[in-house]
Order: structure tokens, then sequence, then C-alpha cells
């Protein structure tokens, strides 16, 4: 059994649309934007994670970047497969071995379709998982954040990650009720890109629009701790030429407004659907944020103060469903319900 241990690897992998976190052996051995750049004629790898992630925007003709995932499902099946297969090679070059048996539990959105579904299990079947399991988001995202999930009690997760937000109802090791919509990260960053053009007549990229978001992003226009005015850089539209200007977090929370509240609109929706039992269980447990936007600032007074609930942040959201995946992986058979 030992040796066979050895030649076995076990892997908890996160794959998310803006990044892809990966456990193993209880240490978080990948921690990486979900992005590829390849060469356009010769199809081969030239970078993957953070290293593609400095081409994103500035590259040649020669060169493409590429997000292999879009609305948390592979938009990009044989970029996804490249990916994957790079990440773990990683891992294992770090460690100095050949190509162990790999098994994997990989975590996927709740509301993804069956063909979605497959296209996840092929690319990580592909990559080299010779047993491949899954697991819903926010399922692993309660274990994560230390939920006993299996208990007859009701616990609400929003799970708020990159491509999508994901909102359920966890009781008895199963998701009674869930609300699934693709507006989350990348939404958040769309929206900067548009209002700096609308209001400021300024073009910036995806990855300037991703650090104002990280350094000034906001759900309320008030804060108590309000970030410092933060300088962005970009190409005036009316005279093309590069120019700088100072935005607030007051303006970005403006700039974001219309997404929350359309995620404030799901949780209101998921709410209603939970069964009156839960209800009354959410209503002395609250609701749990998790996910990347989970550290947009004030998020959590604005949702609270929709809800009339208390809404609480995980300790480390961005990790909290790998964390998870890690824990249903580690006791298989505990979880052989909910891993699919």
């Amino acid at each position: 059994m030992g040796i066979f241990n050895f030649l076995t690897q076990d892997l908890a992998i996160d794959l998310g649309t803006a990044n892809t976190l990966i456990i193993h052996k209880d240490k978080l051995v990948v921690d990486e934007p979900s992005i590829i750049a390849i060469n356009r004629t010769t199809k081969e790898v030239l970078a993957i994670g953070t290293e593609a992630q400095k081409m994103h925007g500035k590259t040649h003709e020669e060169i493409k970047t590429i997000r292999p995932l879009k609305d948390g499902v592979i938009a990009d099946f044989e970029a996804a497969e490249q990916m994957i297969r790079g990440f773990i090679k990683l891992i294992n070059n770090k460690n100095n071995w050949g190509s162990p048996q790999l098994r994997m539990v990989i975590c996927i959105p709740s509301g993804i379709t069956a063909v979605e579904k497959r296209a996840v299990k092929e690319s990580a079947e592909r990559a080299g998982g010779k047993e491949v399991y899954m697991i819903p988001e926010p399922m692993a995202a309660a274990i994560g954040i230390g939920i006993d999930v299996a208990e007859p009690m009701g616990n609400m997760i929003i799970d708020i990650g990159g491509g999508t937000t994901e909102i359920a109802v966890i009781a008895l090791s199963g998701i009674v009720s869930d609300e699934s919509i693709r507006v989350a990260g990348d939404e958040f960053t769309g929206d900067i890109i548009e209002y700096m053009r609308r209001q400021h007549n300024l073009m910036i990229g995806e990855r300037t629009a991703e650090y104002i978001k990280v350094e000034v992003g906001a759900a309320l226009p008030e804060l108590e701790n309000p970030p410092e005015d933060y300088a962005v850089n970009g190409r005036d539209l009316m005279t093309g030429i590069p120019k700088q200007i100072m935005v607030s977090y007051s303006e970005i929370a403006l700039a974001l407004d219309k997404s929350i509240s359309k995620i404030e609109e799901a949780v209101m929706k998921a709410l209603e659907l939970t069964p009156p039992e839960l209800s009354a269980d959410i209503f002395q447990t609250g609701l749990y944020l998790t996910g990347g936007g989970a550290l947009l600032r004030g998020l959590d007074r604005r949702i609270s103060s929709k809800t009339k609930l208390p809404v609480y942040v995980a300790e480390d959201p961005l990790r909290a469903v790998v964390r998870g995946t890690s824990v249903a992986l580690k006791n298989i058979k505990s979880y052989k319900t909910i891993l699919q």
C-alpha cells in the first residue's frame, strides 16, 4: 500500500475563471491566474499563470493569450487541458518526480450543465487524471470555512468568483436550493473599463481595471476606512495620447452598483426559495461570503442591509473553496455522497 501511495498523487483543484489553486499534501502548491500564452503558428505553450498574465494585453501577432474558462466553465477545451497539464508539471518539477497516477477532486459551479461538467472531467482526464471527482463550489466553500455540512442545519453560502456567483443553501450534505448567476469578478472588471471610457474618456485594459478593483474597489459610496485615491494610466480617447487620472473608491462603487444589485437580487431570490425550517436556521447562522468578490470593501454591509441578516466574510475567502476541496479529497469515503 505504501508503494501505491507513493505512485498516486492526490490533487485538490479549484479551477476558477480568474485563478487556479491546487492543494497537494495539505500545501497550496499552485496559486496562479487561469491564463495561458501560446505561439499562434507552432501552437507551443510559451507561458502559463503569472508569466502569461504579464503578457496579457501586450502581445504581438505571433503570441496569443487565452483564458480557457469563461463564466466558471471551460470555453476553450484544448487550452484548458494544456493549462491543467502545465500546472501539474509545475508541482512535479518541484518534487522531481516522474508522472505519478493522479487522483483529483475539482470544484465546479453548481449551475453547470451536464455538457459543461463532462468538459471539465475530460480536460482533467486528458491532463493525466486517473480518478476525477467533482464537487459543487458552494459545498466546497462551506467545508472550507469549517461548516459541518452533514448536520440538519441550514447554512447559506454566497461564493463570488471570477465568472459566477453561486448562492446555495446547504443542509444534510446536499444543496437544498441554489441560485447561480454569471455576474462576478469579471463583470466588475468590465464595469470599471466601461465606466472609465464613459466618464473619463480613458481607455484602459483588463489588467489595469483589475488593479483598480483591488486597490479602490468598493460596494458602498461611503466607507469607514476608505482607501486612498488611485492613479490610473490609460489612453485618452479624444487625443489618443497616454494620460493619468486619479479615481476614488466612491466612483468605483458607482461603476459596480448595477452588477452588485444583480447579486443582491439573486440572494433575495435564493432566500425566497428556501424551505421555512431552513430559513429559521439561516436567521440564526447568517450568510457566509466566500470567493475573491467577498474582498470587495463594504459588500458584506451592503448585503446585510438588504437582507437584514448578519453577513460574515470567510477568513481567507480566496482559498475557502480549494481548502474545502482538499478536505473532501482527504475524506473521500465520508464525502462520497457530495462528490460527482
